[in-house]
């Protein structure tokens, strides 16, 4: 590019703090930093109407209800603090960060409860069957495109300013550690935020085909991504750019069982729950995977890869009458029904007709004919003398008609980001902070490993956002 061609960056430089990211984490931040005092801009990738990077396809939080005090209604004092770390440590085999965990836990009830005083006309209703071992009581459910424009509100309310369609690329350090700005494309054009303080809420990479094949495998580049297209992963390529210490499992994921024909993209909650209560077999005719290891908040995040990983990315959830009274499929892809599974079988065109059938015989012969179906505990009816063997709600699949549901995996975000602390800032290779550079949300690595608690994500998202926003806040105005 010659001289005469060569444009200068627009300047910014009216504000103290820049949010690069605009869902959950980013808009915590962005109030947070606000209501600390220091003037906020947050940086949304997407243009208006698909804002809220991943926010907008979520439903749940998990938080521990025996903290909240609101004038909600909300109180159900049975999910302690302690079970929800608990339950972290469980579902990640021990790897996850014990001190980002129990901020996490420590500071989830009063994030929501700030939170609600910002969202006082969303409609946040509990899980219906708050039996901690079934459905993990503290599950707060909510509408993800009405919370997401509820948020913006509030956001603009308490003073942040948004500029949609503004990717960030490179982090302003000027000769020192210290981040003094983000430069990113807005509108065509490289603009310059020269501010005191950047907060990463960027989300992860799982959006990328480029990035889930160098991380997860050749396959993956098909895998269909439940949430946000923008999440591709570049501002924490920034980030590492810029000394960031990467963190976490980069080759883990929230990858979950999903319907069949669900959207390739930005699909949400096309989801088949209830899966743990019958059986699932590949093309093959196989199952392969303990359906009842544990209740589906525990494992539905993990099964999703391994369902991905048969032939065909595919797989069939087989239930009976009595068990599909408990399934929940909110996806585009109707079920199938028979009244044989002979004929479920060939209506759900498994390649191996005579294995499938084999089987589904197979199974049932080592479930518990006796057994009491308890679908809201761990009712311990076990299927012995198979491989892999079922562990809980192994009963016989008599009562027809049988129902099969075509599935598939779907990835929800990623688990690797950049090492922060406690206070949400962003440390370097060699442990040390860098001063000015924050991060919340998908952004940050170090607390989920292999598996997730259902809801924790959104909870980690808004109690690291809103940590981060306060602490850039004070970081640039003082």
């Amino acid at each position: 590019m010659t001289e005469a061609t060569e444009k200068a960056d627009t300047i910014v430089d009216e504000y103290d703090v820049a949010i690069v990211g605009g869902g959950m984490a980013g808009l915590t931040a962005g109030i947070a930093a606000a209501e600390t005092g220091a003037a906020t801009v947050v940086l949304e990738k997407s243009p208006e109407d698909l804002r809220g990077g991943h926010l907008r396809y979520t439903e749940t939080f998990r938080i521990p209800t025996a903290d909240i005090e609101s004038d909600l209604d909300f109180h159900i004092p049975d999910y302690s603090p302690s079970d929800f770390y608990q339950d972290i440590m469980h579902v990640t085999d021990g790897h996850a960060d014990p001190d980002l965990a129990q901020t996490l836990v420590n500071n989830a009830g009063d994030m929501f409860e700030w939170l609600t005083e910002h969202l006082r006309g969303q409609n946040f209703q509990w899980q219906t069957e708050p039996d901690r071992t079934m459905y993990a009581a503290g599950r707060i459910f909510h509408d993800g495109e009405q919370i997401t424009d509820d948020l913006y509100t509030a956001a603009e309310a308490a003073g942040v300013d948004v500029v949609y369609e503004a990717e960030a690329r490179e982090l302003i350090q000027e000769g020192t550690r210290d981040v003094r700005g983000v430069r990113a494309m807005v509108a065509d054009a490289w603009t310059r935020f020269e501010v005191d303080a950047v907060v990463l809420a960027c989300g992860a990479y799982e959006s990328s085909p480029e990035k889930r094949v160098r991380y997860y495998g050749g396959p993956y580049d098909d895998i269909t991504v439940r949430g946000s297209k923008y999440n591709t992963g570049e501002a924490l390529e920034m980030a590492m750019d810029a000394g960031a210490k990467s963190a976490g499992q980069w080759s883990g994921a929230h990858m979950t069982v999903i319907d069949a024909g669900s959207p390739k993209v930005e699909g949400g909650q096309t989801l088949v729950s209830g899966y743990q209560y019958g059986m699932i077999v590949n093309h093959e005719g196989e199952r392969f995977l303990n359906e009842g290891e544990d209740t589906r908040a525990h494992t539905y995040a993990k099964f999703g890869r391994k369902v991905f990983q048969q032939s065909y990315h595919e797989a069939f959830v087989i239930q009976d009458a009595t068990t599909n009274e408990h399934v929940l499929h909110t996806g585009p892809t109707e079920p199938i029904t028979a009244d044989s599974i002979e004929e479920l079988v060939a209506r759900l065109d498994i390649e191996n007709h005579e294995r499938a059938i084999e089987t589904f015989h197979e199974y049932n012969a080592a479930c518990n004919p006796d057994g009491e179906f308890k679908p809201k505990v761990l009712d311990g009816n076990e299927a012995e003398g198979i491989e892999p063997p079922k562990s809980n709600w192994a009963i016989p699949l008599n009562d027809t008609p049988l129902i099969g549901y075509p599935v598939t995996g779907g990835i929800t975000f990623s688990f690797g980001g950049v090492a922060q602390t406690t206070d949400a800032e962003v440390l370097d290779t060699g442990l040390n902070t860098i001063p000015g550079l924050f991060a919340a949300g998908n952004a940050t690595g170090g607390l989920f490993y292999n598996n997730y608690p259902g809801g924790t994500g959104l909870t980690k998202a808004a109690v690291y956002g809103s940590i981060a926003g306060e602490n850039a806040a004070k970081h640039a105005t003082e």
